[in-house]
């Protein structure tokens, strides 16, 4: 294991906006615990298209495009409030 300093650009939350030593960009640091969950939410998704119903899986990436929407517009929060440019 090997013991660095990171930048925090938002608060400490499940979804902290960090910079790791040599990086240029930012990241998203995700808990474990959320991203297994995020796996979990998608892992319906695909079994819902394997049965043909679309309309479940519809249903069910709506709540996790949210999400992943709203972690997006944190990290843009964060690189804005920075005048840090987007790298996408």
């Amino acid at each position: 294991m090997e013991h660095v300093e990171a930048e925090l650009f938002t608060d400490r939350g499940n979804d902290a906006v960090v910079r790791l030593p040599g990086r240029r960009f930012l990241g998203v640091l995700i808990q474990g615990d959320c991203l297994h969950i995020l796996r979990s939410d998608l892992s319906e998704v695909v079994e819902a298209c394997e049965r043909g119903d679309l309309a479940e899986a519809r249903d069910s990436v709506g709540p996790l495009l949210a999400g992943l929407d709203a972690v997006l517009t944190r990290y843009a929060d964060a690189l804005q409030a920075h005048q840090i440019p987007r790298p996408y």
